[in-house]
């Protein structure tokens, strides 16, 4: 038996050498992040709205982050929510 290189519970996307985090796009709602590297002292957001597709039928492709500390409202793709070189789940 090979071992396993590596660590239970963390999966990784083919060709791509960083974790990722597991997300359900239904689920983002008033969930909280926290970004590796902080840009305008904002480093803590919360998912405020997850935008539907204009056709209900389509998959859900972007959500709004807003800025605990200065209010501020960004428009993000949700996958790069799981990118862990990015974004961290939760306050860190």
């Amino acid at each position: 038996m090979k071992p396993n290189p590596e660590p239970v519970g963390v999966a990784t996307a083919p060709n791509q050498g960083a974790p990722r985090n597991p997300l359900s796009p239904k689920k983002l709602l008033m969930t909280k992040w926290t970004a590796v590297t902080p840009r305008n002292r904002e480093k803590h957001f919360v998912v405020t709205h997850v935008i539907e597709p204009e056709p209900p039928s389509m998959r859900v492709e972007q959500v709004e982050l807003e800025a605990v500390h200065s209010k501020q409202v960004y428009l993000l793709h949700w996958r790069e929510l799981t990118d862990a070189s990015l974004w961290r789940q939760g306050w860190v």
